[in-house]
């Protein structure tokens, strides 16, 4: 059931069993009690005097003026009062009764009444009802009774109020910590994808979007590694653009960032998942391809000099093509240089060239 469903004594989780234990901690009995009802009269026929100068002496407060505010909240407060102090004569203190006295402590916790001007209040209001009490019950034992009892239940609902105030400013916390702790989850999932794109960025060239020289080795010499442990090929493609330089110079620096994406996407777009394309710096490309013999590279290589020259067919691609060893202490480093070799050999030929 949500909250808004439920009284102030179910949400507080105040039964009968509890209520009893508040008044028997104040040494309030039923008969006590009861005996109340015998002096509503007498308080119904002075109330309006009571409330009157109850609301004369809190409005000199200034705290308490500015809380009020107008006319017309101060008449529906000068109701709600005249209510209070009746139903403290009404000789039934149960659910209802306590329900009530709740309220009356979320309200005023709700329109900003600090403590310490409810408990001021508290005590003008009991000495303006024990004086008409004072004026009426000449029997001084009987007087001094009734004045204890009232005493005590003024105390009672006062613990009531306090309850709802103290059970407000826990709920607050509670919102609070709940806020805090979606903002705080937000915040760590921001740092996490943040971390997650600068880490991205730190391993890919940012014109091509494909891994950076620093990367490409690291992942080379494990991939190397595990062909070797497991005696499957690999082959390393070293290429770049022939004469890239003249573009740069002649058509400027868009264009030949322009060539250096196409190749990039066409790379993404057309190897496989395990494939490692790299910019090596420059016009400079290289491609690990695992799981691969020279073969099945070779074509790979043609496929990508004729989508390149459908696209731009004044500029020609030489590439070079080495088969990592298997059985040998070639590292990283070296097959690439080899690869590098084998392109610079393939550039002795006219137009896009593979060296293997």
């Amino acid at each position: 059931m949500r909250r808004t469903e439920q009284t102030l004594v179910e949400q507080m989780q105040i039964n009968d069993v509890e209520i009893q234990h508040r008044m028997s901690l104040l040494g309030l009995t039923s008969n006590s009690l009861s005996s109340l009802l015998n002096y509503k009269p007498i308080i119904e026929s002075a109330i309006e005097n009571v409330v009157n100068e109850f609301y004369k002496k809190q409005t000199e407060v200034d705290e308490i003026s500015l809380l009020i505010g107008d006319a017309d909240t101060l008449t529906r407060l000068r109701d709600a009062q005249r209510q209070y102090i009746i139903d403290l004569f009404c000789g039934r203190y149960e659910h209802e009764y306590v329900n009530n006295r709740l309220r009356i402590g979320m309200v005023h916790k709700r329109i900003g009444v600090e403590p310490k001007l409810y408990l001021s209040a508290v005590c003008t209001l009991k000495e303006l009802i024990f004086n008409v009490l004072r004026t009426t019950i000449s029997e001084q034992d009987e007087l001094n009774h009734t004045l204890n009892i009232i005493d005590k239940l003024i105390y009672f609902d006062t613990t009531l109020v306090f309850d709802t105030y103290i059970d407000s400013l826990v709920g607050e916390i509670e919102n609070a910590k709940r806020r805090t702790e979606v903002y705080a989850k937000g915040l760590e999932e921001k740092v996490a994808q943040r971390t997650q794109e600068l880490e991205k960025l730190a391993k890919l060239d940012p014109l091509t979007n494909l891994y950076n020289r620093r990367v490409m080795q690291e992942l080379l010499q494990r991939d190397l590694a595990r062909a070797r442990r497991h005696k499957s090929p690999l082959t390393v493609v070293y290429f770049d653009l022939d004469d890239f330089k003249s573009v740069n110079d002649t058509q400027g620096h868009l264009k030949g960032d322009e060539v250096l994406k196409y190749i990039g996407q066409y790379l993404l777009d057309n190897i496989r998942e395990i494939d490692i394309p790299c910019r090596y710096g420059g016009d400079e490309f290289c491609i690990i391809l695992p799981d691969c013999e020279l073969d099945s590279a070779f074509s790979i290589c043609e496929k990508l000099i004729a989508a390149f020259e459908q696209q731009y067919p004044e500029l020609h691609l030489s590439f070079g093509l080495i088969a990592a060893p298997l059985d040998s202490t070639v590292g990283a480093e070296e097959l690439i240089n080899r690869a590098d070799k084998k392109m610079y050999q393939a550039k002795e030929h006219k137009g896009s060239y593979i060296m293997r």
